[in-house]
Formats: C-alpha cells, sequence, structure tokens
C-alpha cells in the first residue's frame, strides 16, 4: 500500500472530511450547550434535522453526537432525542486555552483573586521543570478563579524570575496574566498536563469553602514558550463538578507519526 502525500491546493481525502465535519458539528453543538441554548434537561433536535441544519450526512451527526456523549454533556436512550446534561463545563485540550479565554469561550465571566505571592529559592523538583540552576529563586501565586462570581479552582503556579518579577508588578486582582505576559512577549505556545485527584488542605478549604480532606481534581501543566524554554510550572484544583477535561486521540495521528519516525 503506497502513502498519498497531500500537495498544496489539493482536496483532503473524503476521509479526512468527514472526521473534520464531525468534529466541527460536535464543537459548534457544544459551544451551544454550554452557553444555555438548550437549557439543561433540554433536548437536541433530531438527527435528520440536525444533518440539514449543517447539511452533513446522519452518520456525521452521530459521530458528532458520540463525541458530546463522552464528554458528559448528552446522554440518550435506544428511539430518544438526545437529553443536555447539566454540571461540569468541558474544558478540551485539543487547544491550548488560558482559562481566561476557555470561560469567555463558555459565556461565563472569569475572574481571579491573588491570595499570595513569594520569592524563594526553588526546589530540586522546580529546577528541573522549570531548567533552572541550583540556588536559583522562583516567584509563587496562589490565586482564586472565579466563574461568573463562582469559586471553582485554586491556581498555584511556580514562574522562573524572567517571569515571575512581571507578575509580581500586576494588580492582586487582574483577571488574566498569560494576556498581561503575552503582551511582554512572553508565549505560552506548548503544555502538558497530568490529571489526577488529590485532598484539599487548608488554603483550599479557606479559598473554595469546601472541606478540608474533600476531593479535588488537579490538572497540573508545565508550559513552554516557542523556543521550548519553560514559563510556568501550575497545578489547578478544581471542585467536584465545576469542570470536566475532554482529550481527542487520532489512530490516524498516531500511523503517521510512527511512518514519519520509520522515514529518518
Amino acid at each position: 500500500m503506497t502513502d498519498v502525500a497531500l500537495e498544496p491546493g489539493r482536496p483532503a481525502p473524503a476521509a479526512e472530511r468527514g472526521a473534520a465535519l464531525y468534529r466541527k458539528v460536535a464543537a459548534d453543538l457544544r459551544e451551544a450547550i454550554t452557553t444555555g441554548a438548550y437549557g439543561e434537561a433540554g433536548r437536541l433536535p433530531a438527527e435528520g434535522a440536525l444533518a440539514e441544519k449543517y447539511g452533513v450526512s446522519r452518520g456525521t451527526v452521530r459521530q458528532a453526537l458520540a463525541v458530546l456523549r463522552s464528554d458528559g454533556l448528552v446522554t440518550s436512550r435506544r428511539g430518544t432525542r438526545r437529553v443536555v446534561l447539566g454540571g461540569a463545563r468541558v474544558q478540551s485540550f485539543s487547544e491550548l486555552l488560558s482559562f481566561t479565554h476557555w470561560a469567555y469561550s463558555m459565556g461565563e465571566e472569569p475572574g481571579g483573586i491573588l491570595d499570595s505571592l513569594v520569592r524563594r529559592p526553588a526546589d530540586a523538583a522546580e529546577c528541573e521543570q522549570l531548567r533552572l540552576e541550583p540556588g536559583a529563586e522562583v516567584y509563587v501565586t496562589v490565586r482564586l478563579r472565579t466563574l461568573s462570581g463562582t469559586p471553582v479552582m485554586v491556581e498555584r503556579t511556580i514562574y522562573p524570575p524572567r517571569v515571575g518579577e512581571i507578575v509580581a508588578e500586576l494588580p492582586t486582582d487582574v483577571v488574566s496574566h498569560t494576556e498581561v505576559l503575552r503582551e511582554h512577549g512572553i508565549l505560552f505556545t506548548d503544555a502538558d498536563h497530568t490529571i489526577d485527584v488529590v485532598t484539599a488542605n487548608a488554603v483550599d478549604a479557606r479559598l473554595l469553602g469546601c472541606r478540608r480532606g474533600g476531593p479535588l481534581l488537579r490538572e497540573r501543566r508545565r508550559t513552554t514558550d516557542p523556543t521550548g524554554t519553560p514559563v510556568e510550572w501550575s497545578q489547578d484544583r478544581y471542585l467536584p463538578g465545576t469542570v470536566a477535561f475532554s482529550v481527542h486521540n487520532s489512530l490516524a495521528t498516531s500511523a503517521l507519526s510512527r511512518h514519519a519516525r520509520d522515514g529518518d
């Protein structure tokens, strides 16, 4: 079997176009659901109506709905229309969005309140993650993040000196550190994510109003700039039921990566 390389201006294969279509439909429906267009426990239009609206086949609509079901946004039983579920807001890792941009994309008003900022020597793990020399200092911030005034997450971020010096000068209630840093030429372009569950400590309980020792969903993240230099090492702790994460995987992508390696 011969691999076909796409030439500039050459149409994508039918399978690739189909994949792009169902993802586009899923993204549009996801935005409509998260902004409340169908209400909580409302019903989505029938498959035929959705197919007509988007100009696609019913099979494409079913693929899009399967994505939403896996995200926990809709549910269904055989013979009934999809019912919109309330609850967690879904954040996709298919693109790198700041908390602020993600909130705005859902029609929510993001908030950020600085609880503490300290400058101290980095420990061994921080030096490794941020590629710092032993003895280097870091800036550590703890912030409460809100959606439309409701506490949802405690954000703990460790910045290397060149980034932390800028953050230290910001007002305590600035909504987005990322946007301000972008204005200073510091770009957040790539990130590695690790998700697990931890128990709330005293600071989490105070800021989120939850029980100390209760479960929190944690996302740990190391972000780098276009040169691959780390610009933050962060962990966000979310109240249960406030957010869910979605990740898209592709067998085709894995196959292409293997093919590229084999060709080296």
